[in-house]
């Protein structure tokens, strides 16, 4: 047999040219190269076992009341079945004041006024004196927050708006309560009015709100100049009574 050079015979491996057969088997493969290590751990399954249990806990807690809330308001705008018979006042506090759905804008007359709402206060000050303040229009410092705000707070856009609206649907004309909610819709429109004196009333910060007096200033929107439906521009006021502040809504105020 022919000798042949190192260098003609091409690669060796450790037992051979690759693909030989060895003379106790069949040929060896080329050795595969190395598993890649596994990468490090992320998200909840960084999380040791304890802390994935509480994390999983508190999602399913937030689910829930997430499905709660959305049934409640389902069945409070739903109509009247066997559930909401049953079951009417527990959905009603839940709901009601701060949940309550508003379709006006949906109606065949969309409101075409805008209503500020405003408010004053008697306040019994550091030296025993009482004394009342300017008119603050609510309505107004909402207006400024939201103007210019590419992601204004559902609290500046709703709140003062649907406590005055909630007022107004359950009292008449001369400002007595119709129904049972009256009394509710005052405590709510009167805690709102005090936290927002307390937390921008200079006069109100300095001493403790007695009582405090609400009105609201309604002017209709004009009509475009193509149009030939006039309207009066002139402001109507709708003054309700002094109302008297609990020692809580005092308290609850921001100072």
């Amino acid at each position: 047999m022919d000798a042949y050079d190192e260098d003609s015979r091409g690669p060796q491996g450790p037992d051979g040219p690759p693909g030989t057969r060895l003379p106790d088997g069949p040929a060896q493969p080329p050795p595969a190269p190395p598993a890649d290590a596994p990468g490090p751990r992320t998200g909840l399954a960084a999380l040791s076992p304890g802390y994935q249990a509480g994390a999983a806990l508190a999602l399913a807690v937030v689910a829930v009341a997430a499905c709660v809330h959305l049934l409640m308001v389902f069945l409070s705008l739903a109509p009247a079945n066997t559930v909401t018979k049953q079951h009417g006042k527990a959905i009603e506090e839940w709901v009601y004041p701060e949940f309550e759905q508003n379709w006006k804008l949906f109606a065949p007359n969309p409101l075409q006024q805008n209503i500020a709402v405003q408010v004053r206060a008697e306040v019994r000050m550091r030296d025993g004196d009482l004394r009342t303040t300017g008119w603050t229009d609510l309505s107004a410092q909402d207006g400024a927050a939201i103007d210019g705000n590419l992601a204004p707070s559902h609290t500046q856009q709703n709140e003062l708006r649907r406590a005055w609206d909630f007022f107004t649907a359950t009292h008449a004309a001369d400002n007595r309560p119709v129904g049972l909610r009256g009394s509710l819709s005052e405590q709510y429109l009167r805690r709102i009015a005090v936290m927002r004196l307390y937390r921008d009333d200079p006069t109100s910060r300095e001493g403790v709100i007695q009582r405090v007096q609400i009105r609201s200033s309604t002017t209709n929107v004009q009509p475009p100049s193509w149009s030939r439906e006039r309207v009066s521009d002139k402001p109507v006021l709708r003054l309700l009574p002094w109302w008297s502040v609990t020692a809580d809504e005092a308290a609850g105020g921001v100072r």
